[in-house]
Order: structure tokens, then C-alpha cells, then sequence
């Protein structure tokens, strides 16, 4: 398979209801497929195009070790069918299956592989949610030694006001992503200027100024008093509001609105919690619940960055 071929294997692959994964190599467990990449392939291009679609990477093996704190969970499964002639190893997620691209000896040298394994749900065993941003995390099955700092103080002063403390440990737990590739958290320093809610603030606040527009209605945008402030978008147009009602940021609403006119929709609970909702909820109005039986998150952060 070329670098195309094998996109869209891994693309079939990883769509849920696409059958079991039963590789058939000798000497291999259950719950994986290896795809059989062609002579011609570049490994690092093809972690590149796989890093373009799925985010960034887990490293789970290099030069030949493996991370001895790789489970079951964070991608164990990309690694059993090597054993120790695994040289590299990266992994992605979507949904229910784990993504593997790297090198392993073989017979007639090291060779690239490529595997779709199966994955744990991360929240099979969720006990009580004991914090909305836990119970996210939990979910997700997310790293939260990625964790990042941000200077928060920096932060508002620019934009002019506090921001709510679970959307900020939020924000420093996962960075700039997407929840289950559809909803895209704008945080401070975003690769791209549109998801950086500092700029996308500043943005947005002068544009509504300037045009007459009933984008809005019948709301204003912030920092008109008790505006929008954006936090969230989706790869729908979606668009996800708090309302800058009161003094205290922690009990702002929430409001979201469709690529529709009159679609907007309120939510009286915290930013996490919206998204936990999001997650796990059939019934939420912007549910991923109904799509995806396990959740994750994009990160389109660089590996450098933390």
C-alpha cells in the first residue's frame, strides 16, 4: 500500500461498526489489524499525514525501548504484536481503536508497520465523577502529564475579565483540541489565531462593533456588559457562548448556537460539565454519545509543547 492507500485503510478501519479486527499474522494477538505498507513509503511522512488527521501522538517506543508505563489503555495493544522487535512506535486514537505507526525488525531488516488495534473504553470503569474536569479526563483516558501552565493573570488581564476556574483547569489539562474531533476549545497561545481565545476575543469584540449585524440577537458580543465570550467551536459551525452575566465567572451560563438563525440553546451548568454532558449524554443537544461508544481528545499541540 502507498501513503494514500494506507490513509484509507486506517480511515476504514477506525469508523466504528466496522467489524472486529483479526489480523491473521502468525504469532499475533486478537484485536488488531497490520496493514502491509509498500518499500516505498517514508516513515516519517506517513506520521506526519497520520498526525494531520488523528492529532498529535503518544510515543510509545523508541530506538528500540518501549515506555515501560504503556497499559492496555494508553496503547499496549500496538506494541504486543512485536514483542521486543519493536524499534518505534507512535499511537493515535479515534474512538474506540488505537492508531500505530513505526519501525520493527524483522527477518530481512527493520521494516515500517502500520496497525489498527482495538482500545479499552477508558471510562469502563468510571467510578463517581468526583470533579466535571476528572470525570472529562476520564473519559477521554487522557494524559494529564501533558499537562501545561498558563499565566492566567496575563490572560484575563487582556481580555479584560476572569474566566471560569474549570474551563481554565481544562484548558491547562488538554490545550488546544478537539473533543471527539468536534469540538474545538479555544485556549490561550492555539496554533491556529481563530482558536486562541485571547485574539479570538479581541477579534470578535471589534468586529461586532463595527458591522451592523444581527449574527448575535438578541444578545451582544463581548465586552459589551453581560456579553457572548466565546469558548468553543465546532466543525459544524457550532458556536459556544458563556454569557458574562455577573460578577462571578464560575456561574456564567452557557449558550450555544447552530449555523441556524434563532438556534440558540442554554445551559445552566459549568463549562466542563457541558462537555462531560456532551460526552456521555444521548440526550444532550450536541451529544457525541450518540455516535462514539468511547471518547477521546485531539490534540493539535507539537510534540515540543507542553
Amino acid at each position: 500500500m502507498d501513503e494514500q492507500e494506507l490513509l484509507e485503510a486506517v480511515h476504514r478501519l477506525t469508523w466504528p461498526g466496522t467489524g472486529d479486527l483479526d489480523c491473521g499474522e502468525p504469532g499475533h494477538p486478537e484485536g488488531h489489524i497490520c496493514l502491509a505498507p509498500s518499500d516505498e513509503n517514508d516513515l516519517a511522512a506517513l506520521q506526519e499525514a497520520l498526525s494531520g488527521r488523528y492529532g498529535r501522538p503518544r510515543n510509545l517506543a523508541m530506538d528500540g525501548y518501549a515506555d515501560p508505563t504503556v497499559t492496555a489503555r494508553t496503547g499496549l495493544p500496538l506494541l504486543a504484536p512485536f514483542g521486543d522487535r519493536i524499534v518505534e512506535m507512535r499511537a493515535w486514537v479515534y474512538a474506540g481503536r488505537f492508531i500505530g505507526c513505526g519501525a520493527a525488525r524483522s527477518d530481512d531488516g527493520v521494516r515500517i508497520v502500520v496497525l489498527v488495534a482495538e482500545r479499552e473504553d477508558p471510562a469502563a470503569d468510571l467510578a463517581e465523577v468526583t470533579s466535571w474536569v476528572d470525570g472529562v479526563v476520564a473519559v477521554t483516558g487522557w494524559d494529564t502529564a501533558s499537562a501545561r501552565t498558563v499565566d492566567w493573570e496575563e490572560v484575563e488581564a487582556r481580555i479584560g475579565t476572569a474566566l471560569p476556574g474549570d474551563y481554565k483547569r481544562l484548558a491547562e489539562v488538554f490545550g488546544h483540541g478537539a473533543f471527539d474531533g468536534f469540538l474545538q476549545l479555544r485556549v490561550p497561545g492555539a496554533a491556529f489565531r481563530s482558536d486562541d481565545i485571547v485574539l479570538n476575543t479581541e477579534w470578535l469584540g471589534e468586529w461586532a462593533a463595527s458591522h451592523r449585524s444581527g449574527l448575535w440577537e438578541p444578545y451582544e458580543v463581548y465586552p459589551a456588559p453581560g456579553g457572548l465570550l466565546e469558548w468553543a467551536s465546532s466543525e459544524q459551525a457550532d458556536q459556544f457562548y458563556w454569557l458574562t452575566e455577573g460578577e462571578d465567572p464560575d456561574r456564567w451560563p452557557i449558550l450555544a448556537k447552530e449555523d441556524i438563525p434563532d438556534s440558540w440553546q442554554r445551559f445552566d451548568g459549568t463549562t466542563a460539565e457541558f462537555v462531560y454532558r456532551m460526552l456521555t449524554d444521548r440526550q444532550h443537544p450536541f451529544s457525541t454519545a450518540r455516535y462514539f461508544d468511547a471518547h477521546w481528545f485531539d490534540s493539535y499541540e507539537k510534540e515540543d509543547e507542553g
